[in-house]
């Protein structure tokens, strides 16, 4: 009996001789009951075979095993080695080529090669750039590291140059300078970490003071035009503001029978300023004023004064005025009280008494008081007014008209 198989014969019939029974593709064996190289038995229906299908280019044989799975080359993965494996790209007829990622990744598109996941601090295709505000040291080695520049004072980028070994960064903010931008730059201090521009109300010229200000406190350095302070905000002593406000001219002052004036000038200034001293002139004679103020004459016969500041002027002035407006006060007063003390005399009442035989007559007179009523002067019960004005007094022994 041939007892071919009926799965993997062609027919039922075998040779004569051999025994060999015709087999199917994939099958092999006497009977035709085993499979075939290239081909792996189903797992469910049994003596049935698949085609093992290894691609060509990633199998090392058509051969499989027992599950179909092929035997691949290196770098290629997948049941039948027809797909790159993690680290490899670019599947072809000579394999896959490995992912050239600087070793800042173990993975990139199969496809393309483009690495997936830089470490380091890096990125591009291939992992070759630092990532920005990080830079590359000159070690090949070596990840990225950190860009010692704060976004607030640079870009926050920076780079090693050419013969350096530390970074430099890549741009300095406006106010800021030095290799790592950590330094105020010529018109600005530091403020709380922070550059800011210097105040100097304009009255320093960067040409002469380049720093312009102190740049750990923000003092002004070589102010000009005659100013002073720590912002430059104030005039030099001896010199006072113009009526614009801008620039600090010299105080003189010059007196004469008319009207006084202070006029100042300067080199940077463009106009003068005078101011009326008429009340100088109404309450000091010219030598109490020298007394006050020490002057002294030159060729150009200009008078000045010479040690007493601004304020010192304006205090004695003031004081002046205040006294004199007591003084006035004080005579005013005293007038007023030696006038009412006059009426007062004038006005004081007075009584004239008449005595005749029979009768005893009252006259008076006060200018406050024309209607006085006399008829309390005497206190004894018995008196009347008389119809002409005379006042009539009774006592029990004598009658008395008055």
């Amino acid at each position: 009996l041939c007892n071919c198989s009926a799965v993997g014969s062609a027919s039922a019939e075998c040779n004569s001789t051999t025994g060999q029974c015709p087999c199917l593709e994939g099958y092999a064996g006497l009977r035709c009951e085993a499979c075939a190289q290239g081909f792996y038995p189903d797992p469910d229906v049994r003596h049935r075979c698949h085609p093992c299908g290894c691609s060509p280019a990633g199998s090392l044989s058509a051969q499989c095993d027992g599950s179909g799975k092929c035997q691949c080359k290196v770098g290629v993965t997948d049941l039948k080695c027809d797909r790159c494996s993690d680290g490899y790209y670019r599947f072809n007829e000579t394999a896959c080529e490995p992912c050239q990622c600087n070793n800042h990744s173990k993975t990139c598109n199969s496809s393309t090669g483009v690495c997936l996941h830089c470490q380091g601090n890096t990125e591009g295709n291939h992992c070759e750039l630092c990532k920005e505000g990080f830079y590359r040291s000159t070690h090949p080695a070596h990840s990225c590291h950190r860009c010692p520049c704060s976004t607030v004072a640079s870009t926050g980028t920076c780079r090693i140059h050419h013969g350096e070994s530390a970074p430099r960064c890549d741009k300095c903010r406006t106010g800021y300078t030095g290799p790592n931008c950590n330094r105020c730059d010529n018109g600005y201090y530091n403020s709380d970490s922070i550059c800011v521009t210097c105040k100097c109300n304009g009255n320093v010229d960067p040409a002469q003071s380049p720093s312009v200000c102190s740049p750990d406190s923000g003092e002004c350095i070589g102010c000009l035009y005659r100013t002073a302070g720590f912002h430059c905000e104030r005039c030099e002593d001896g010199y006072i503001r113009d009526p614009d406000g801008t620039n600090c001219t010299k105080k003189e002052a010059t007196l004469g029978p008319e009207t006084e004036e202070f006029t100042t000038s300067a080199p940077n200034a463009t106009k003068a300023t005078s101011f009326s001293t008429a009340v100088i002139n109404s309450t000091l004679s010219p030598t109490t004023i020298q007394m006050l103020f020490p002057m002294s004459s030159s060729d150009n016969s200009t008078s000045a004064f010479a040690d007493v500041s601004w304020t010192q002027f304006n205090i004695i002035i003031l004081t002046v005025i205040i006294i004199v407006v007591v003084l006035l006060m004080g005579f005013v007063g005293a007038v007023y009280m030696y006038r009412e003390y006059q009426n007062r005399k004038l006005n004081a009442p007075f009584w004239t008494i008449e005595l005749k035989e029979d009768n005893i007559s009252f006259s008076s007179y006060h200018d406050s008081i024309p209607n006085a009523d006399v008829s309390g002067l005497l206190e004894d019960d018995g008196n009347e007014v008389a119809p002409n004005g005379q006042l009539t007094l009774t006592t029990p022994m004598h009658n008395y008209k008055a």
